[in-house]
């Protein structure tokens, strides 16, 4: 099991400007349900009225750009434990901790719970303070995401992106 470990992290090595450059695109989408959930639900609820009322394909790419953050959460925790394998670190720990937490709110505070508790139409008989907790969860994501962008420019400055190129794709 350890000589697969080991094939790993050489293949995410040798591939990590890709690695991060994918768990970047998909962590940045999340940017589309963080700005849902503020401008739908945060506002809606201090303001009486959201700032917008996503329905029909809108609504369904929402739920698609959320369940993305599955593949997000599993590529850029990648990032946070290649670097612990180098040196460990307080940031990438409370990152890990920002980014795992997310689980917490998928499979327990949903986001349908978070717009019901605080919309209105309470469909479980949960406290509204937690669908706080959840909105709180969710926004946690933030400083990671400008880790993450800080961390794919400083990998594309090292020149990381054409000796990944030249190495892949050299000619035999």
């Amino acid at each position: 099991m350890l000589k697969i470990w080991a094939l790993f992290w050489r293949w995410y090595e040798r591939t990590y400007t890709l690695n991060i450059s994918i768990a970047l695109f998909l962590f940045l989408l999340q940017i589309v349900h963080l700005i849902w959930l503020f401008s739908d639900v945060v506002w809606g609820r201090l303001f009486g009225v959201p700032l917008f009322d996503l329905q029909g394909w809108y609504q369904i790419l929402i739920i698609f750009v959320d369940y993305t953050e599955i593949p997000a959460l599993i590529s850029v925790s990648l990032i946070y434990i290649n670097e612990l394998r180098g040196q460990w670190s307080f940031k990438s720990i409370l990152y890990l901790a920002f980014l795992n937490i997310q689980w917490v709110h998928l499979f327990w505070i949903t986001d349908e719970f978070v717009a019901d508790a605080l919309i209105g139409q309470i469909l479980v008989a949960l406290p509204a303070w937690l669908a706080w907790v959840a909105i709180l969860i969710d926004f946690l994501e933030v400083p990671v995401m400008i880790d993450v962008l800080r961390t794919f420019i400083h990998s594309t400055l090292e020149g990381r992106a054409v000796e990944f190129l030249k190495t892949e794709f050299r000619e035999e």
